[in-house]
């Protein structure tokens, strides 16, 4: 078959957008991909009309999956908006108790979803403000501890950030911003830049927000197989490529012209890739020793670990030698082994470390599956947490594609014991470790489906702050994979 998309000649995009029923129903029945429109397949070495079953499933459950989540996706957002909005009205009347009292007097004090006291779902489940003041520069955990909490306060509000990273911090926020997604023809994809100078050093942190649990847009990112796959680098992950800022037939060309006009004339948001490297030179030039790093938690992390990846497609090399290195955070799979081998060498000529922290269960980290139907895999540097967040330098996290039956019994004792630490770790850890009834009730969860609240930043907190400097060492000094350290 003849096909090309200009800038990759081998792809499978889905379209929910045109599926109906009973044609998403028949790929169930007939290996012939190729007949069906709402899937656009064009594979190299193999035949459209010769996909197994397996593969079919999986298609159709992604269609299926972004169709619903289209389709509920105002009740989602109302729901999660109401849901924000009664956790911070408690809080900030102290408590449940407190709240009912307030309301008999007519005294409640109303949240401010623009304030910079507003916490979202995610931050709701862990409310630690401040740096570990025992990480300071030049310990080898602080850029990872830095990280993850710049990772962390991606998911708030303009106010919340600049709060947090002025106020408490001590460093200047540069910039935050929700860009385009040209593909979603909304705004969807966010991050914010950070600056940690003194007189002896200069680093910028590109911090990626990862999935909001209420926004449709970014579950169908996470969602969407699609594939496409760029000559010479690899398979990469179409709903990661589309938030960072691909353009529709055109790819990732070098430049773009025009990115804040729609074809109408009205102002739209920039697109990720191309805005945040712009600053990037901006800032970079003001400064010959100024370093930057990249980071994000689950969603996040997948924009992190591609941005690097655009930046070597068009020889951004000046960009990439000042890249100090990549910390990512229950990051999914975004691209197969031929992308995993382009990037671990494009990495290691320019000196850039790549950190991937997976903790426990995480179910992300082990999603899309890493088999022969849907081809990814991960690739870089994996620190692998327990729950006693005790470190391991692995190829790969165990169970590494979670829903393994035999797995199941093992992993809900394990999230029952995390349940159990959430009493114990502030008296062995100290105060700063104490989690909310919000996080425990969330633990539950785990008891049925571990892989869920395991996800959640607290641990990945905990682990940054926690692990031993050792894992964090360039490779030479590293302990071999699989020595606890």
């Amino acid at each position: 078959m003849a096909c090309d998309k200009g800038f990759s000649s081998s792809y499978m995009l889905l379209k929910p957008e045109e599926v109906r029923f009973f044609d998403l129903i028949r790929i169930l029945f007939s290996s012939n991909v190729g007949k069906r429109k709402f899937v656009d397949y064009c594979p190299v070495g193999e035949a459209a009309e010769d996909v197994n079953f397996r593969r079919r499933w999986m298609i159709f459950i992604s269609i299926l999956a972004q169709k619903f989540l289209l389709f509920t996706s105002t009740l989602l957002l109302w729901f999660g908006s109401g849901f924000e909005m009664w956790l911070n009205l408690v809080s900030i009347n102290k408590n449940v108790g407190r709240l009912l009292l307030n309301f008999v007097q007519g005294k409640v004090v109303k949240p401010d979803k623009a304030s910079e006291t507003f916490l979202s779902f995610i931050g709701n489940l862990d409310k630690r403000l401040e740096l570990d003041s025992s990480i300071k520069y030049g310990d080898a955990r602080y850029y990872g501890a830095l990280s993850m909490m710049a990772s962390k306060a991606s998911y708030e509000n303009k106010a919340y950030i600049e709060k947090i990273v002025g106020d408490h911090w001590k460093m200047e926020c540069l910039e935050t911003h929700d860009f385009w997604n040209e593909y979603q023809e909304k705004a969807t994809t966010q991050a914010f830049l950070l600056r940690d100078k003194t007189d002896d050093y200069e680093t910028i942190v590109v911090a990626f927000r990862g999935t909001e649990p209420f926004n449709a847009e970014d579950w169908c990112s996470d969602f969407d197989i699609s594939w496409y796959e760029l000559t010479g680098v690899g398979k990469i992950h179409g709903g990661f490529m589309k938030a960072l800022g691909l353009q529709k037939n055109l790819g990732w060309p070098k430049e773009i012209q025009n990115q804040n006009d729609t074809d109408s004339g009205h102002n739209r948001p920039a697109v990720a890739y191309y805005a945040i490297r712009e600053t990037l030179r901006a800032l970079l030039s003001k400064n010959d020793k100024a370093k930057y790093i990249l980071t994000g938690h689950s969603l996040g992390g997948a924009l992190a670990i591609l941005f690097p990846a655009v930046l070597v497609l068009h020889g951004e090399d000046s960009l990439l030698e000042r890249l100090e290195g990549v910390y990512t955070f229950g990051q999914p799979r975004v691209g197969n082994g031929k992308f995993g081998e382009f990037m671990e060498k494009k990495l290691s000529e320019h000196n850039i470390r790549y950190f991937r922290f997976v903790y426990g269960n995480d179910m992300v980290p082990r999603l899309p599956y890493d088999d022969k139907d849907l081809m990814f895999k991960h690739f870089g540097t994996c620190l692998y947490f327990n729950r006693h967040y005790e470190a391991k330098i692995v190829e790969e996290e165990p169970n590494k594609n979670y829903f393994s039956p035999l797995g199941a019994v093992p992993m809900m004792i394990n999230a029952f014991w995390e349940l159990v630490r959430s009493f114990t770790i502030p008296r062995k850890k100290g105060p700063d470790y104490k989690e909310g009834n919000f996080l425990r009730l969330f633990r539950i969860i785990g008891l049925v489906m571990p892989g869920i609240p395991a996800h959640s930043p607290q641990d990945y907190v905990n682990a940054t702050r926690l692990a031993s400097s050792h894992v964090f060492l360039p490779s030479q000094d590293n302990p071999s994979p699989d020595q606890i350290v």
